[in-house]
């Protein structure tokens, strides 16, 4: 009633403003005419309007249907927990010994000076009393296959003289065997003998958008078993250059970038989306900030996987150049006529690897690689992480501009040799 009568007043204000414009043209019988018609109008206007709801017009369409974000978390950290498990790294520890040494006790002292000396030196001293084993840290993996088979980091189980112990949620634990550890990637691939185990379903990492919701559980801290955590993708194709507790430094790229909270010992867990699929293996946080972590892309684990399965190894795709990625600073310093790209340079030696497929194929130092099959190389998109979704022994089309005048240059891929790994 209150939008009723709110409609009629706007609605009479309306007729007058009009009927002044009316009447400044007609006679007073004309004018009294037309005033009626017009009320007319607007009290049948006013009565129609008035049976509507006054709601915005998409209000006045069938409700979209709302999805439960909520029920939808919770269904996820309930499917996947039992698949997600956590590593624990141990180690033979020398046991040190304390204890105290007098080194004036090997002198004799005269008995006249010996009352001058009724104290004690005593300087401490220390010394090894055999090994014990000891937790020295702990990370994250999600199964694969329902035999055992686990994914991580490798930088979880990177050293060869720890031992790995694999707790699942419901409490049992086994001694885990590494199976592959990738040459170039952070990714390892371990096995406990076990059957019958819950598993994830890895999804398709090239079909993840910016400000999608994902999921990742790990062992925060190396001591929260199945720690969950909710956020978004905030980035995609991110290159970080990470470092582990060891000094060890990696350059990683293609990352997937997240704001779901990564802790230390979430290493290896999976981010999860919201169709409970592994889009990601968690690998690093961003020091000094809050909630930037980053996860390697699921597709490059399916990789892996599938090059085990079928040679038993995995081989890394090999052109065999050093190379810059153009961007506005490199073409600057270089004068180079383009502003994307890889041009292939080392300072004071050649870019070119010996006996690499790039020298056996003819490319050159100072060559600017564009594209390789048709995929444009950018800072965002480097050509390592196009030439690392490629094959071993596959061939493929490089264009590259040489001296101002484009080439189109096929070349076969070789495998990454032992001594660049």
């Amino acid at each position: 009633m209150k939008d009723k009568k709110i409609l009629i007043i706007i609605s009479v204000l309306s007729l007058f403003l009009v009927a002044s414009l009316i009447y400044a043209q007609s006679d007073s019988q004309s004018f009294f005419k037309n005033l009626l018609d017009l009320l007319l109008k607007n009290i049948q206007s006013a009565k129609t309007t008035s049976t509507q709801e006054t709601k915005p017009s998409f209000f006045l369409n069938p409700a979209p249907t709302v999805f439960d974000l909520e029920s939808a978390v919770t269904q996820i950290a309930e499917k996947s927990s039992p698949a997600v498990v956590s590593i624990v790294i141990s180690k033979y520890i020398p046991i040190v010994e304390r204890y105290y040494f007098n080194p004036f006790e090997e002198f004799e002292l005269p008995p006249e000076l010996r009352p001058f000396f009724q104290f004690e030196f005593q300087v401490p001293q220390y010394r090894q009393k055999g090994y014990e084993k000891q937790k020295v840290g702990g990370g994250t993996g999600f199964i694969v296959s329902s035999d055992g088979l686990i994914i991580t980091n490798k930088h979880v189980v990177s050293d060869p003289k720890a031992e790995y112990t694999v707790y699942l949620n419901d409490g049992r634990k086994f001694k885990a065997e590494i199976l592959a550890i990738h040459p170039t990637d952070d990714l390892a691939l371990i096995k406990i003998r076990a059957n019958n185990l819950s598993t994830l379903v890895l999804g398709d990492s090239d079909k993840v958008k910016l400000g999608q919701f994902v999921v990742a559980i790990g062992n925060a801290l190396g001591e929260f078993q199945n720690t969950v955590s909710f956020g978004v993708v905030s980035g995609l194709r991110r290159s970080i250059t990470a470092s582990d507790e060891k000094g060890n430094v990696e350059r990683l790229e293609g990352l997937i970038q997240t704001d779901a909270a990564i802790n230390f010992g979430n290493s290896g867990g999976p981010l999860i989306n919201l169709k409970g699929e592994v889009i990601g293996v968690n690998t690093a946080i961003a020091s000094g900030a809050q909630n930037i972590g980053f996860a390697i892309p699921i597709n490059r684990v399916k990789k892996m996987i599938d090059e085990i399965k079928t040679k038993g190894k995995i081989e890394v795709p090999f052109l065999g150049v050093y190379y810059l990625l153009v961007n506005e600073e490199v073409q600057k310093k270089f004068n180079l006529p383009v502003d994307y790209g890889a041009y292939v340079y080392r300072e004071g030696q050649t870019a070119i690897i010996p006996n690499s497929p790039a020298e056996l194929y003819g490319l050159r130092d100072k060559d600017i690689i564009l594209e390789l099959d048709g995929e444009k190389i950018t800072p965002q998109n480097s050509l390592g992480q196009i030439i690392v979704k490629k094959n071993v022994g596959q061939k493929v089309l490089l264009k590259v501009l040489r001296n101002n005048q484009t080439l189109n240059i096929y070349v076969i891929l070789g495998s990454l040799p032992k001594n660049l790994q």
